[in-house]
This record gives structure tokens, sequence and C-alpha cells, in this order.
């Protein structure tokens, strides 16, 4: 057999970091300070969630500290905005399950300060809607389009921020009073052409079934 030889070259540059870090004093201090206030600030979030059941209950189902839920489900919540996995639906359900729930529970208070601000939410979700309807095609190339656009959807809806009423009072009430007579005549015309072609299709149908009747009654005859 060979003799057994041993390698005589310096340990790699990364192990020398490796094993610096470790031995090193000032290193570890810095790491153990990191650790603390990774520490107390989960501490802190811990207490914030505190408030919220639905977290607790969670928390004693999926034997998971509820803080490491929240930050594993807001991480998981950034992937799926910036990768645009599912995003529209998520954006559809952020700009209209939320404001249809606070809509209801305006509608059934004594306070119309609310209703005021929903209803004019709504006015700028549906504009904003049909703008989206005819510039699709150009969205598909926008880096990061459902990220800005949830973004402009909490804006506009939060009471904090008041986007909504803020795009109402600077421009869209203006737009809407100096085209209110077009924009009537236009769904006029709308609901009389879509009452046309209702009836149309009623009587197509109806035609359809009677001859369908006529030839199964001839059938019958025949045999």
């Amino acid at each position: 057999m060979y003799p057994r030889t041993f390698s005589t070259q310096p340990a790699s540059c990364s192990t020398r970091v490796a094993t610096e870090t470790i031995t090193n004093p000032s290193i570890r201090m810095n790491m153990a300070a990191v650790q603390d206030i990774a520490k107390e600030k989960l501490a802190v979030l811990r207490t914030k969630l505190d408030q919220i059941p639905i977290l607790q209950q969670a928390e004693e189902t999926v034997k998971v500290p509820k803080e490491f839920l929240v930050l594993g489900g807001g991480l998981l919540f950034l992937i799926v905005i910036f990768f645009g996995i599912g995003a529209g639906s998520l954006c559809s359900i952020v700009g209209f399950v939320y404001p249809a729930f606070k809509t209801f529970e305006a509608l059934e208070t004594k306070n119309k300060g609310d209703d005021t601000q929903w209803l004019i939410y709504w006015i700028v979700y549906a504009f904003f809607s049909i703008i989206e309807v005819f510039v699709d095609f150009l969205l598909y190339w926008i880096p990061f389009y459902y990220a800005f656009k949830l973004a402009f959807l909490l804006w506009a809806m939060l009471p904090q921020t008041k986007g909504a009423k803020f795009l109402y009072d600077s421009f869209l009430r203006d737009f809407l009073k100096k085209n209110e007579s077009k924009i009537d005549a236009a769904l006029a015309d709308a609901k009389k052409n879509a009452g046309t072609i209702a009836s149309e299709a009623a009587s197509a149908t109806s035609d359809v079934v009677a001859a369908a009747t006529d030839m199964a009654a001839n059938a019958k005859k025949d045999s």
C-alpha cells in the first residue's frame, strides 16, 4: 500500500473567513446583537398580533408561532405580487371584496360620511376598470404591474389615504359633470339597442322552437 500523505497547502480563503467568523469575539458579539434585536422585534410583533383571535387559532392549529405565520404569509404575498402568480385574482379580491363589505357596513350605520367615501371609491374603481380594459394589451409589458395596481387600490380605498376622494375631487367630478349628457345619451342608446337585440333573439328562439315542434309532429305522423 502507498503511504498516506497529507496536504501541506494552506486553508482556502473561504475556510479562513469561516474560522475567523467563529473565533473572532467581535463578530460573535455583533451576531448576538443582531439576534437580540430580531428577538425584540418579533416580541413586539407578537404583542400586536395577540389582538387578532384568528391568528391565535391558527397558531394552535399548526403549532407555529403567529409572528412566523404572518412573516411567511407576507413573504408569500410579495412573491405572488411581484412574480404575477395569481396576482390578477388577488387584486380583484382586494379591490372588490373588502370595499364591498365596508360599503355594507357604511349602509347599516347612520353616519353618511362613510357612505360618500365608499360611493366615491366605486366611481373611481369603475373608471379605472374601464381604462384597464382598453389598455389591457399594454399592461402585459409593464413590469410588476399588479404590484402597482394593488398599491393603487389600497391607496384609493384606505381611510388613512383617501386616494379615491383625492382623484374624484381633483378631476373626475369635473370630467363626469362636463360629459354627463353624453354619457346619459350613450347609456340610453345602449339600453335601446340591448332591448332590440333581446326582442330579436326571443323572436328567433320562438321561431326555432315552433319549427322543431312542427318537425317532431310531422315525424310522428309519418311513423
